[in-house]
């Protein structure tokens, strides 16, 4: 038995004099940290700069309406059973997940649409509706996707990589997967037709990727949709968020909000006290940051010479575009919409290039509509409908758009184009609306240049390139979330924490043992 299921299995019983440990950042990554660290009766404080908990999933409420700020496409939901389980409880006693069909509704402005879902048989007579040789090419392409979820996901999800020759071990079956192609370039080699190749390949944007230049491994999302499906928590996300806060208290954690950290202390080498900015302090064994990578080293560890080389050295890196979203409460009801739709702009390849690349904002947009209303009424009044719209746009490093003049009027596009094609008498229908900019995820969220997904998941950024689980100069300091193994979505920060657990709690039992690593 490893150390990680001794501790688990020991529960949170006889946490007073054990070690103790803080998680900075309550989004679903630090969330699921949080939580297995205190099922293994490891004394753990939470720490949260915004007022609620869920970071990225945090919840707007106006006008009787409720608004998922982030997440909301949940998928593999055992992942998120198995922090239930660790102190055998369920899931389903605290929140309810409801299957969302068609996953996605896909349009485009030629009037084609794709209902992508788990129903093969509707999959393929839509498929040869439109392109009858692709009908064999995705049954092919659908068995590579499966074959690298094994592989990347399966085995190497939670595995943390933390020296390069734990890198050279798996990539014998990285090369053998083609990882070095992208996955537009992989879903080519099995579809033809342009659209279908699109609908296909837009899955690595939901984690951060150009299609054009993220790793194939990323193929991966397509096969994990097919295996566990697309899934909404009722009440939205932020039930989920409330169902996985009230599991950590009730297995004893210490939940501090509205707490900015303002440094985290090192001392002999190893990191020893948190300060927030309100004056609190306190000492700890282990902590783990589910803030943003550059923010964790150039701010909070600012003040240590390991912390102000590694944000240089992170600042190099390529990071994700951000993403500007429009939250809107209508008075009407509209059931002909999907819960999750993807409205194609006359470009992909160009206008992601203009995204990640900049250095200008793009005329034209290709936007994810969210109807969350349409699972769940209780999201907005009697007759009332909610939704989120984001785009893709440039991060703050690659563009210089002023976002405080630029905002709205990005914004009234975004809401005449949905009323010109999507959802009309939109105009006329508002209740309530706000808009979240790249500069929001970059003040709000402390999110370096305002990327809303870290580090850009390309091959050279992945895996031991990416920042680690543990540091490596300061031992008892970890990371858990999107900037770490194995990277952004639901699934990957969840991930991230099974893997950054698995490590604190060996270090920790060492510890205890009167030992340091």
């Amino acid at each position: 038995m490893s150390a990680l299921e001794r501790g688990e299995a020991a529960g949170a019983a006889g946490a007073e004099a054990g070690p103790r440990a803080a998680v900075i950042g309550a989004g679903f990554g630090g969330l699921a940290l949080a939580i297995r660290l205190q099922s293994a009766g490891i004394r753990t404080t939470l720490i949260e700069k915004r007022d609620k908990p869920g970071g990225r999933a945090y919840v707007y409420e106006d006008a009787g309406f409720v608004f998922d700020a982030g997440p909301t496409v949940i998928t593999d939901p055992t992942a998120l059973e198995a922090l239930f389980e660790l102190s055998g409880r369920r899931l389903s006693d605290y929140v309810e997940l409801l299957p969302v069909s068609p996953f996605y509704q896909l349009r485009w402005e030629d009037g084609f649409r794709f209902d992508y879902d788990n129903d093969l048989e509707a999959l393929n007579r839509q498929i040869a509706a439109k392109s009858p040789a692709d009908v064999e090419g995705y049954r092919r392409f659908l068995a590579y996707s499966q074959e690298v979820f094994r592989e990347g996901y399966e085995k190497l999800g939670s595995v943390p990589f933390l020296d390069f020759w734990s890198m050279v071990r798996v990539a014998p079956q990285l090369m053998r997967l083609q990882s070095q192609r992208s996955v537009y370039s992989m879903v080519s080699r099995f579809i033809r037709d342009p659209q279908l190749r699109e609908a296909f390949s837009f899955h690595s944007l939901l984690v951060g990727g150009n299609p054009f230049t993220t790793s194939a491994i990323y193929s991966l999302i397509h096969a994990l949709e097919r295996k566990w499906g697309v899934w909404f928590a009722r009440g939205g996300t932020g039930a989920l968020v409330r169902a996985l806060v009230q599991l950590f208290e009730e297995l004893g954690g210490e939940l501090r909000l509205s707490a900015p950290v303002a440094e985290i202390s090192v001392e002999g080498g190893r990191a020893r006290r948190v300060t927030t900015a309100d004056g609190w302090s306190g000492t700890f064994d282990a902590v783990a940051s589910n803030a943003d990578v550059v923010h964790t080293y150039g701010t909070l560890l600012g003040a240590s010479d390991a912390g102000r080389k590694r944000a240089e050295s992170l600042k190099r890196k390529r990071f994700s575009m951000s993403l500007f979203v429009v939250y809107f409460g209508l008075k009407r009801e509209h059931p002909e919409l999907k819960h999750h739709m993807v409205l194609f702009g006359p470009r992909y390849r160009e206008l992601l290039k203009d995204i990640f690349e900049g250095p200008e904002l793009a005329e034209d947009f290709s936007l994810y509509l969210h109807a969350p209303s349409v699972t769940d009424p209780s999201l907005a009044p009697p007759g009332c409908s909610a939704y989120y719209v984001l785009s893709p746009v440039p991060h703050l490093g690659t563009s210089a758009v002023d976002w405080a003049a630029e905002g709205p009027r990005y914004r009234d596009r975004i809401l005449d184009y949905l009323e010109a094609r999507t959802i009309p008498g939109l105009r006329e229908d508002l209740v309530t609306c706000r808009h979240f900019t790249p500069l929001d995820f970059r003040d709000e969220l402390n999110a370096h240049q305002g990327s809303a997904f870290s580090v850009e998941p390309i091959l050279t950024q992945s895996a031991w390139f990416r920042p680690h689980n543990r540091d490596a100069e300061i031992p008892n300091l970890y990371l858990v979330g999107a900037g770490t193994h194995p990277g952004a979505g639901i699934p990957g920060v969840v991930g991230s924490a099974k893997a950054t657990a698995g490590l604190m709690l060996e270090d920790l039992a060492f510890l205890s043992q009167g030992r340091t690593r």
